[in-house]
């Protein structure tokens, strides 16, 4: 069911001219699957749960591998579907999110707080920003962010690009206030 997996880093080392460093670093992990439903209105989309369940834990895995990190050094996380021409927007919130989640809080160690996602229906080489948030706390302004993400050939007409990314950190250089990441108490998945 899968054509093709992708990883990206994006590592961000300036910023207005001031240096970065640590420097900051997103991780894409990108799977390109086939949409058996493409075409056809199926009521019962039970086999894009399962398969948002396994790609999950195989895109969680990959994106925190590429930082090269622990799971535990993961700090946001998010997650975005396009769903081809014959596909639905509901194609997409099938794998996205009845049980994608589950596994990718164990691939970043944790995460009580939502993933972020975001989800459109798009032709070969659409682009998709995928929203990022803190995994303990979705209260942690710093860590509001995106990665763009594409695939050059895909979604075909019959195809799903499902992405999932990682962080080793909050945006360069923030400075707007509000809950920092050292004061998360981590209970609610909001503070």
């Amino acid at each position: 069911m899968i054509r093709k997996i992708l990883t990206i880093v994006e590592e961000t080392r300036s910023e207005a001219g001031q240096a970065v460093d640590p420097p900051t670093r997103k991780a894409a992990a990108i799977a390109v699957v086939a949409n058996p439903f493409a075409g056809r209105f199926e009521p019962a989309l039970d086999e894009l749960v399962a398969l948002g369940e396994t790609l999950g834990r195989l895109l969680g895995e990959r994106a925190v591998a590429a930082l090269g990190i622990t799971p535990g050094q993961v700090e946001s996380y998010g997650k975005a579907a396009i769903v081809g021409e014959d596909g639905e927007l509901e194609h997409a919130a099938a794998i996205l999110h009845p049980k994608l989640g589950a596994p990718l809080r164990t691939a970043v160690e944790r995460g009580v707080a939502l993933v972020p996602s975001a989800k459109k229906r798009g032709g070969m080489g659409c682009a998709i920003d995928v929203p990022l948030g803190h995994k303990n706390a979705g209260f942690v302004r710093s860590h509001f962010d995106a990665m763009e993400i594409r695939v050059a050939d895909a979604p075909r007409r019959d195809e799903i690009v499902v992405a999932v990314v990682v962080t080793d950190s909050g945006r360069p250089l923030p400075r707007i206030g509000g809950l920092q990441a050292s004061e998360i108490e981590g209970r609610d998945g909001l503070r």
